[in-house]
């Protein structure tokens, strides 16, 4: 087990529930045993915590559970916290949840370390809580994680770099560049050690060479995922190790956002467009790579992930257990969680047509 790391590929899907049991079995060990009968109403209210809307993807989140929960016949209670730093406003509102009786309350962490004592607070109330897309940490008192495989994310992300690199210089060293999320989103760490599990031995073998040698998750870091300081970042590495005719080949860039914010820089120094990864699936980084900027991104259908922690929900109220497919990747400093892990796809513009073909907004993005 590695400790706060997803080392296993889910290998169903929101449309595979229907064969999850056979699915699984070829795979990880699944659970969909009964608990111990212990159900509640049909219209309970629902709690739902997510983090500020800094990307499209939970912009859409909260609007999908919105509807599903209602949908469902649930009272759904939709949050989101403020654009601030703290985790004041999410701690506020997961209070309020237990305090209004929510059932179940889900929780996009804002600060995946600092939610024990809420978290403490709805289990003592009776409710289930679901940590939904980040883990939250050092509490024994999370029920479940749903999320996609996010270590097997860093490593499409790695992987597609490298390839990207070799299509358009087919000989190295390649020079480059490491960006990773916000020190405050247990999942930043995630993908960047999935990332590094890949180019780290290139790196160790001087086949990839980082150019300002930053190394470092804490000095690749990008304080609350904003595109600004990645774009910051980048102008100050620019300037710093690539006077001259230096070139840089490629940029691991955690998300979509931060990818364009990196292209946004490289740009306006008047350097080459990078080979630069992404995540998320966004509509402007999906124009730019159609348009070949942008090199790839990770396609985590929102859709899907919202529909299994609904089903979750409904499990819940049922009296039965949600049917899980990781029982040993997840552990939070205090517990191992039970998890249900839905597989990423990696995307660049030679796959994107086939990758998005049922997605109403993105696929005439690639026509």
């Amino acid at each position: 087990m590695r400790s706060l790391v997803i080392r296993s590929i889910a290998a169903v899907g929101a449309a595979a529930l229907l064969t999850l049991g056979t699915a699984c079995s070829n795979e990880r060990e699944g659970s969909t045993a009964s608990t111990d009968g212990k159900g509640f109403g049909k219209d309970a209210l629902i709690g739902v915590a997510l983090p500020a809307k800094t990307s499209e993807n939970w912009v859409l989140a909260g609007d999908l559970f919105t509807n599903g929960l209602k949908e469902a016949g649930f009272k759904g209670d939709v949050q989101y916290a403020g654009a601030s730093t703290t985790v004041a406003d999410q701690q506020a509102q997961i209070s309020s949840m237990v305090t209004k009786g929510a059932k179940v309350i889900v929780i996009g962490a804002t600060d995946a370390s600092q939610l024990s004592t809420q978290v403490s607070q709805a289990k003592e109330a009776g409710a289930t809580v679901i940590a939904y897309d980040r883990l939250i940490t050092n509490t024994k008192d999370v029920d479940y994680y749903i999320a996609y495989d996010n270590f097997k994310v860093g490593q499409l992300q790695g992987q597609a770099l490298v390839d990207g690199m070799k299509a358009k210089k087919p000989k190295g060293p390649w020079t480059i560049e490491l960006f990773s999320g916000s020190p405050d989103d247990n999942n930043s760490k995630v993908f960047f050690d999935g990332a590094m599990e890949v180019l780290k031995p290139l790196i160790d073998k001087g086949d990839i060479v980082v150019g300002s040698k930053q190394t470092d998750i804490k000095q690749t870091a990008t304080q609350g995922w904003k595109a600004e300081n990645a774009q910051q970042r980048m102008d100050s590495l620019l300037t710093s190790a690539y006077g001259g005719k230096k070139t840089l080949d490629g940029v691991l860039s955690p998300n979509d956002t931060l990818a364009r914010a990196i292209l946004t820089s490289v740009k306006g120094a008047g350097k080459p467009v990078p080979v630069v990864t992404g995540q998320d699936s966004e509509v402007e980084s999906v124009k730019s790579i159609m348009a070949g900027q942008q090199y790839s991104t990770i396609n985590k259908d929102t859709r899907k992930l919202v529909a299994e922690t609904i089903n979750m929900v409904k499990s819940l109220q049922k009296g039965d257990k949600p049917t899980i497919n990781d029982t040993k990747s997840y552990d939070n400093g205090s517990k191992v969680v039970p998890s249900y892990l839905l597989p990423p796809v990696i995307v660049t513009k030679k796959n994107a047509a086939e990758a998005y073909a049922n997605d109403p907004k993105l696929s005439p993005l690639t026509k």
